[in-house]
């Protein structure tokens, strides 16, 4: 087992999230400066605005991109495992300016008093370039059918395989998230 796959069992992203953990790392950079580093600590203000994501893509491949909760609303009541807080697909050549936005990117909010939350980044191979018409889009101003969600059973569903490569951090209640609420209510 490698130390990447360790730490996913660590923290318990394998099995919450996922039954295979992923061998590579993907590279998630925000605009506030800060880098996901597997479980390091951020703030939902540093993580409010959409990512720069990189991994190692090949030109001619389909991917899709997950970022989930599995802790919503908390890690000992997760009834909304996972909210979904991202989701492409179609990624061409690791491109994410080429892919189909599913989910518009939400930054994480947990509520307050919740303790720490996972934020799992994960990105699959795809066997070849997806149909997702009948994926609902939704939009980054409402959560509305985004909880209750499985990155598992999505990548069953469109035969994506295990997770290629992942990153997580840890997240809780900060005086942002009320704002992040409050672009949620439409």
């Amino acid at each position: 087992m490698s130390a990447i796959q360790r730490i996913y069992k660590q923290h318990c992203v394998v099995p919450d999230v996922i039954n295979i953990a992923p061998s590579e790392t993907v590279d998630v950079q925000y605009p506030s400066g800060v880098k996901v580093d597997m479980g390091k600590e951020l703030t939902p203000k540093q993580v409010k605005d959409q990512p720069i994501v990189k991994w190692a893509a090949k030109e001619s491949e389909y991917y899709t991109l997950a970022m989930v909760d599995p802790d919503a609303p908390s890690r000992e009541n997760p009834k909304f495992r996972e909210w979904h807080h991202w989701l492409v697909g179609n990624i061409y050549g690791g491109d994410l300016k080429k892919g189909e936005v599913l989910s518009d990117y939400i930054g994480s909010g947990p509520p307050k008093g919740t303790g720490l939350h996972r934020y799992v980044f994960l990105i699959y191979k795809q066997p070849e370039k997806c149909d997702f018409s009948k994926v609902p889009k939704l939009p980054n101003n409402s959560g509305d059918k985004r909880g209750k969600f499985s990155i598992a059973k999505f990548a069953q569903q469109f035969k994506l395989g295990p997770p290629i490569a992942g990153n997580f951090y840890f997240a809780k209640y900060d005086d942002y998230v009320p704002k992040l609420y409050e672009q949620l209510k439409g």
